[in-house]
């Protein structure tokens, strides 16, 4: 099995957040891997992993970094594979990462989510995967049926919830 998608932290602090990328892309059936790369302390071996992930079969990049949060924008600058950047809260509530992976230059792009969101990096991998994979866009169709079934039951359940004024 050879990896489709990679998923990279800064340090394995990092892993807390990320693994729940890997939870979605595991429960998906997708092959990732998993590395500890600092854009600070591991430079070339960043631009190693960047220059060849392609070359490697990997389709799709999710990074995640707190604090200086150059990883994902680093990693970018240096490949075509798509990279979605997942701020990590570790200073000023996420929001010097999430300002870090957002506000990359024209032509470096990294789609970016949520403050410690790894799971919708998860899930916007499988999406950009299941575009050129019939099977993965059915798995995915049904999770997002799930997803709805979810909230239909949770109404239900509400329905039960009593109060002296409540009307539904």
């Amino acid at each position: 099995m050879e990896p489709r998608v990679s998923i990279i932290m800064g340090s394995t602090s990092d892993l807390p957040v990320m693994k729940e990328a890997a939870e979605i892309l595991n429960d998906f059936q997708i092959p990732f891997e998993i590395n500890a790369l600092s854009a600070h302390r591991t430079p070339n071996e960043v631009e190693t992993f960047a220059k060849s992930a392609y070359s490697r079969g990997i389709r799709v990049i999710i990074a995640g970094a707190g604090m200086a949060a150059h990883l994902p924008g680093v990693i970018a600058a240096m490949t075509t594979v798509p990279v979605i950047g997942v701020p990590i809260k570790a200073s000023l509530d996420g929001l010097d990462s999430l300002l870090a992976i957002v506000q990359m230059p024209p032509g470096i792009p990294v789609a970016t989510v949520a403050i410690n969101g790894a799971r919708n990096a998860g899930i916007l991998a499988v999406q950009m995967m299941a575009t050129g994979d019939d099977e993965l866009m059915m798995k995915l169709i049904a999770f997002k049926e799930e997803l709805k079934t979810k909230i239909v039951k949770a109404n239900e359940e509400l329905k039960k919830v009593e109060y002296k004024f409540k009307v539904n």
